[in-house]
């Protein structure tokens, strides 16, 4: 579905106890979006419910509220417990003050859940925007800023059957029990299911003939909850969910162009270039659209009016012209002088956010667990930190690696926020997941990523090393919808992520960057590319909903 078809679909759901199926959708998307947004799923409604009918007699507290950098805002599910909306929200705070709208992500820093006996109370990462989050890229698909899943229904599945569902990680069968209880008593009554067919025993088996077609699922989508197994229920589940995650995509015109934004307005003004061309890679693209750029000599500038859903004009000026040279100029190829250091404006961006999509779908370590380490620990104890190679590691993985299914008392320091009392716990990425068997899916595609510099060798220890601290490039499309930024959360405004750049990349060159990606070396900025280059990120905004 289109940004401004969901939109104004949206607007008018805002009105409504529950989701309505827009016209295009199929009915895979509507269903998953009701899957979506059920509350029912959670550990805390297992614990609490006597019947999945009945509203709980008290809600879980996690969702009383709305956790920001500030103040908490109002909870759109108290009362309730969790669902995949509350860490990926859209217009639920549309109207509040300090609230707004979302590209299906949350206000904190890192994701509030449910108390249990492990005692964590959120994520260890931020919240990650879902829109686009799930296109299909030429190294394969590998989701979270880890890479732990190859496939969406794979980290669906294990969403709905763990810790940010409240479950353990050896509760994940009596949570697929539990789902499935769900979708079985489900008697049609709620209001979810009021606006979106009835029963789920009868949305899911699609047979009834009076089932209107807009909720009637293909064959290939169908499940029968009085004769199928708990396990294919809640696969079911996990693959609609999956459909609706698929079609939250940025607005494109017929031939691929995006369209919601001033800087994708500003190329079509200029007759820029604005979509691949064929077999063309992003990397390429850029190029392109560098060379283009350095042409231009009197550039049409965009002034449309206000945003419908952003504080902000829809501008795109001298300043984000500005920023975007920034942006897309790389360092010299006689490498970074005494002149570029004194003059700045190489942001070197491109390499790692390409455009169009402005993500390589990589894996980079920028120093961010750097910078969280040290201000905990004091300045350069990231460097000193002892990380164990893979020989020490596979002696004892319940020791250093993440927990799972397969090994719920797995201690994860490195998986983990730093902390003063423990100085082993950090957050190593990519680190915990390479040759994790628990993690097979992932593992070709990340080897072929790791494995960028093959004459220098492939040995998997040199892999396990190149992966710590390293973390999946975002996009950086309506990024004014998915504050705070970066994985930890931990910079609350663009002009705060660029600073963190200019400042990682004189670490970089200082050799005091530990594992720092190549492109961050490359990086001069100075303090006066701060506002230019976040002017041209805010160009990338659109009133996506």
């Amino acid at each position: 579905m289109s940004a401004r078809a969901r939109a104004a679909l949206w607007l008018f759901l805002a009105f409504l106890p529950a989701p309505v199926a827009a016209q295009d959708d199929p009915a895979e998307v509507t269903i998953g979006e009701r899957l979506f947004l059920e509350t029912r799923f959670a550990e805390f409604f297992a614990r609490n419910a006597t019947d999945v009918n009945l509203p709980l007699p008290a809600g879980d507290p996690v969702v009383a509220t709305v956790q920001t950098t500030g103040a908490p805002l109002p909870g759109p599910f108290a009362g309730a417990s969790l669902n995949c909306r509350s860490c990926h929200f859209v217009d639920e705070e549309l109207g509040v003050s300090r609230g707004g709208m979302r590209t299906y992500s949350d206000f904190a820093r890192r994701s509030p859940v449910s108390a249990r006996e492990d005692g964590h109370t959120t994520t260890v990462r931020n919240s990650p925007p879902l829109v686009n989050a799930s296109l299909e890229r030429p190294n394969g698909l590998m989701l979270h800023f880890d890479g732990e899943f190859a496939t969406l229904e794979e980290l669906v599945l294990a969403t709905l059957t763990g810790r940010n569902f409240g479950w353990l990680p050896d509760e994940s069968q009596l949570a697929v029990a539990h789902i499935a209880r769900v979708i079985r008593e489900d008697d049609g009554t709620g209001a979810l299911a009021q606006q979106s067919g009835g029963s789920y025993a009868r949305v899911l088996k699609s047979t009834d003939p009076t089932l209107p077609d807009e909720f009637r699922l293909r064959e290939l989508f169908r499940v029968d909850v009085e004769r199928d197994s708990d396990a294919k229920i809640v696969d079911t589940v996990a693959r609609l969910i999956s459909e609706y995650v698929r079609a939250l995509e940025f607005e494109t015109d017929d031939v691929g162009g995006f369209v919601g934004s001033p800087f994708d307005r500003f190329l079509e003004l200029n007759a820029l270039p604005r979509f691949l061309r064929g077999s063309e890679t992003p990397e390429n693209f850029t190029k392109r659209l560098r060379g283009a750029l350095k042409k231009l000599r009197n550039p049409q500038f965009v002034a449309d009016g206000p945003f419908a859903f952003h504080d902000q004009q829809r501008v795109f000026g001298a300043t984000e012209l500005e920023g975007l040279r920034v942006f897309l100029n790389p360092p010299p190829k006689s490498g970074i002088g005494p002149v570029e250091l004194l003059q700045g404006g190489i942001g070197n961006c491109a390499v790692c956010h390409p455009a169009p999509l402005f993500t390589d779908f990589r894996f980079h370590n920028t120093g961010v667990s750097q910078r969280d380490y040290d201000a905990v620990h004091g300045d350069g104890s990231f460097l000193l930190l002892p990380v164990p190679d893979l020989a020490t590691r596979n002696l004892d993985p319940e020791a250093w690696l993440p927990a799972t299914p397969q090994h719920p008392d797995s201690e994860e320091p490195f998986r983990a926020l730093p902390s003063e009392a423990n100085p082993q716990l950090v957050d190593l990425g990519v680190w915990n997941v390479f040759e994790n068997p628990d993690f097979p899916a992932p593992q070709n595609r990340l080897k072929r990523m790791l494995c960028f510099k093959p004459r220098r060798g492939c040995d998997p220890d040199v892999l396990l090393s190149r992966a710590v601290g390293a973390f999946k490039t975002p996009g950086l499309r309506d990024l004014s919808h998915s504050a705070p930024y970066l994985h930890d959360g931990g910079s609350e405004t663009l002009e705060d992520v660029v600073e963190f750049y200019r400042q990682a990349s004189e670490l970089a060159r200082d050799g005091s960057l530990r594992n720092g990606a190549a492109p961050i070396s490359g990086i001069v900025l100075s303090p006066q590319d701060v506002s230019p280059l976040a002017a041209f990120l805010r160009s990338l905004n659109e009133d996506y909903n």
